[in-house]
Formats: C-alpha cells, structure tokens, sequence
C-alpha cells in the first residue's frame, strides 16, 4: 500500500531532511580537517555515503529524498558561506541551548551580498541524478529570514551595518541572492525546495525579548521575516514547490526556544507564500493545534509528531488521536506527517542510532498508510 497521491510535497508520509553521519563520513571529514586527505577523497566518501542513504530512504517508501545534508556541518551556517560576500568565522559563544552550547561559529558579510555560482547547486546536481518516477530530489536551505538573524546577532551587527547602512538595502540584497540561488537550483532541475526557518520558534519564546531592545515587537518582527521570506520567493520558477519547517532548534537532542504559534499565525500561516509548511509539535513546548484554523488557502500542513531527537518509539494509536485532534482545525486531507526535525540538524547529530532513525521513519509510514492509505 502507498500513501503517495501526488507528485509534489509535502507528501502524507515525509521527513524534514537531514541524516545521522555514518561513522566513515564523520571520520573522513575529521581527516580532511587535520589535511590527513584531500577535497577530492572527501568528496569521493561523501559521494558513497549520500548513495547508500538514497537507497535506503528509496526502500523505506520516501517521496522526496535528500542528500542527508552530509556535505554540511551546519543546516543553515555552510549555506550562508557559500554566498558571494559572506565569510566563516569563530565567534565569541556558541546558540545557547537548553542544556548545551552550540561551537562558536558564525557567518559574517566581507562585502554586499549575491547568490550566484553556490556551491550547493553541485551538490544538488549530484542528489538528482537519483530522482525517478518513484522519487523527488529536495534541497533544503536556511530561509532568508535566518540569515538575516544571523547578520544581527551581537557579534556581527557592526560589520552588517557598516557594509548596509540602510537596513532596506539589505533585505533587498537577500531576497535577491535567493532568488538567483532559486532559479540556479531550478536549472539544475530541482521541483520541491525546503526553507528551513527557526525564526519562528524564537519569536514566540519569551526568553528571547528579554535580550532584544524595544525597537521591535512580536508582530513588527514577524511582518518583516513574512516579508522578506515572501521577497525572496517573488516570481519562483513554475513547477517549484516551495515548503518550509519551523522548529525550536534540534542539537545534540536537546532545543532552544518554547512557545506555541500562536503569536506568529497570521504571519506565518495566513501571509507566508508557501505550498506548506512542516511544523514542530512532538512536546508541548509547541503548544496546541488551534492556530492551524490561520492556514490559509490550500496550503498543507506537515504535522511534526514523532521525535526525530528520542529513540524511544511513539505509540501508534496516541498520534492517531493527535492527528484526529488537529483536524478539528485543519482538514484531514490537508494534513501529513513527519519527525518534528531532522535528525542531524549538525554534523554532531541526535542522541540515537542509525537503526532507530530507520526505525522512527518506519513508524511515520506505517501511522500514514493508517490514517490517510
């Protein structure tokens, strides 16, 4: 039995995107840092590492695949440096979460920023050659609104402003080097991109207004994310499905932020030009399902129940019953399910095995076929 009825995402079973390291991926990488192996042999183990993984995600029954994002260290960090203007640095702390700190590193501008030639358009190139009639090759990137959060961060808002005096100049330069970025990757015959966007989690948590100045408040910060995520998206190839994943951070099993999205749904869920949206609600840190009734128009919704950061295996029926609940707000048909993350959204990776990933992923299929098959 199947559970997929289209060719576009979000799809009734589906996934967020990254993978566990296996240990010969994470030990060439440490070798290519200590210059013990070239780029070229660790491209070669990285080649070999993405194959196995899109044969396994092919026969756990998976509509869209990815490369793992096993090229990168970060989920969001490796994107921003392979813009033209941005550079990678160490910084004074790591993200601070509940209970670990993140390394310290960061992305910081040299100069204006622009899209062209980056360098995940390769790596795309690579993850396509898999795509069949069975199967869509996603690419997953950071969402304009996260490098922008980046660039103001304490430790770099002086270089920002120093190079982009005028705040407007520099939402226009993001939105226009995703756009590039957009095109390019269409080019490269890419049909389902994911924006991956933790703004979100941040701005509903009250933990965070306590270190922002009185300059903003919930729903001017909003208005301008939902703005300059929909400018970077302005005038998308046809045939590109846009989606995107919000979620409270996922590092090392642990999280970042709380709160519900409430705060944020007629941004996020009524203005966001999106085809759907994969959204956290394994704990209730994401509080309930109420705000899915802002939804607007034909949009999907990618219902995050089942921990990407706990080996432990949910109940079947107990997400059956969440599902049923959330559908008091959200049509049924609209609706689908996934992990509430990746489950490495850092090369560290989550507190489980590879064999509890496949596992966890076996779960959500099997609960699917259930409920929609």
């Amino acid at each position: 039995m199947t559970v997929t009825t289209t060719k576009t995402a979000p799809f009734k079973f589906d996934n967020v995107g990254s993978f566990l390291r296996p240990l010969k991926l994470k030990a060439a990488r440490e070798d290519f840092k200590n210059d013990k192996i070239s780029q070229e042999e660790l491209t070669k183990v990285e080649d070999e590492v993405i194959t196995e993984l899109v044969e396994k995600q092919k026969e756990i029954g998976l509509s869209a695949i990815t490369d793992g994002e096993f090229r990168r260290s970060w989920w969001h960090l490796d994107f921003f440096w392979g813009l033209n203007g941005v550079e990678k640095v160490s910084a004074d702390h790591g993200y601070q979460f509940a209970e670990v700190e993140t390394r310290a590193e960061t992305a910081r501008l040299t100069g204006k920023i622009s899209g062209e030639n980056h360098p995940f358009i390769e790596h795309f190139k690579f993850l396509q050659q898999f795509a069949d009639d069975t199967v869509i090759a996603r690419q997953t990137i950071p969402a304009p609104a996260q490098i922008l959060a980046e660039l103001v961060r304490p430790e770099n808002k002086e270089k920002t402003e120093e190079i982009y005096p005028n705040e407007s100049e520099l939402l226009a330069d993001i939105a226009s080097a995703y756009q590039t970025f957009i095109q390019e990757l269409h080019q490269a015959g890419c049909t389902n991109l994911q924006l991956d966007d933790c703004t979100w989690g941040m701005i509903v948590d009250e933990n965070f207004w306590k270190s922002m100045n009185d300059d903003f408040t919930v729903e001017s910060l909003s208005q301008k994310y939902v703005d300059l995520n929909n400018s970077a998206i302005e005038g998308k190839p046809a045939g590109l499905t846009i989606t995107t994943h919000v979620c409270r951070g996922n590092y090392r099993s642990t999280w970042a932020s709380s709160g519900a999205y409430d705060k944020v749904s007629d941004e996020l869920f009524g203005k966001e030009n999106v085809a759907g949206y994969y959204l956290e609600f394994d704990t209730e840190r994401a509080g309930g399902f109420e705000s899915l009734a802002k939804v607007s128009g034909d949009k999907q919704v990618v219902l995050g129940l089942i921990s990407s950061k706990l080996p432990q295996l949910e109940d079947k029926e107990e997400i059956k019953a969440r599902i049923e609940e959330a559908a008091k707000y959200i049509s049924k048909d609209r609706l689908c399910l996934s992990p509430q993350c990746g489950f490495a959204s850092t090369e560290e990776g989550n507190n489980l095995t590879e064999e509890e990933q496949w596992a966890k992923l076996q779960l959500v299929r099997e609960i699917a076929e259930e409920v929609w098959g």
